[in-house]
């Protein structure tokens, strides 16, 4: 497919977002007296599989569209509607991660100044591990929003179609001017009463009129 690929400063800006975001709740919470809650363990193990499920679809995806038609017998097929998705679902992951990578930073550095604590120490721990997977899950989305960039389709407008139309035309020109030429040098050495013609057939079928 051909959409659009995701801007590298729109990775930067949601990671700040996700950053300004984590530090103000933290400092909201700080101030209502209520506790930070961190990342619970099975966060992180849910979006290393959700990264895998899309990574997996991805390749699918680009295995099924790299491959030459006659070569797919057997596979599976892979529909348009399908393939769309699958993007969508690559780039969310992508700036999902880059959100929640800010989100979970924002809260670690809330953290720092109290480290001493048991709670904050297991608060950071647990973010610090949820940041590790909010960061695997921005570059698994932005691999897989890659892999389905698909080559265009070799239609008209395709860089391939049109040098060898060139090459074509070169070709066509060249016999061309070779086929004038030996007719100008078979009438010029004389051929009875050929015709141009008849001359020209012969240029481009024997090296000479004898």
């Amino acid at each position: 497919m051909n959409a659009q690929r995701t801007r590298w400063w729109e990775y930067a800006l949601a990671i700040i977002l996700g950053l300004l975001a984590g530090i103000g709740i933290a400092v909201i919470e700080s101030h209502m007296t209520v506790s930070l809650t961190g990342a619970p363990w099975p966060v992180p193990v849910i979006m290393v599989i959700i990264a895998f499920i899309v990574l997996y679809c991805a390749w699918q995806v680009h295995r099924y569209a790299t491959t030459e038609p006659r070569k797919r017998v057997g596979m599976k097929r892979i529909d348009p509607q399908r393939a769309v998705y699958t993007l969508v679902f690559a780039k969310t992951l992508a700036i999902a991660g880059a959100l929640l990578l800010g989100w979970y930073g924002g809260e670690i550095i809330m953290t720092l100044g109290h480290l001493d604590a048991t709670y904050y120490r297991s608060i950071a721990i647990q973010c610090a591990f949820a940041a590790a997977a909010s960061l695997f899950d921005m570059i698994i989305g932005i691999v897989s929003e890659g892999l389905c960039q698909l080559p265009p389709t070799e239609g008209p407008e395709h860089p391939k179609m049109k040098e060898r139309r060139q090459q074509q035309g070169d070709r066509i020109a060249g016999a061309a001017g070779t086929a004038v030429r030996s007719a100008q040098s078979c009438l010029g050495s004389g051929c009875g009463t050929r015709t141009i013609a008849s001359c020209t057939i012969a240029a481009t079928s024997v090296p000479s009129c004898r």
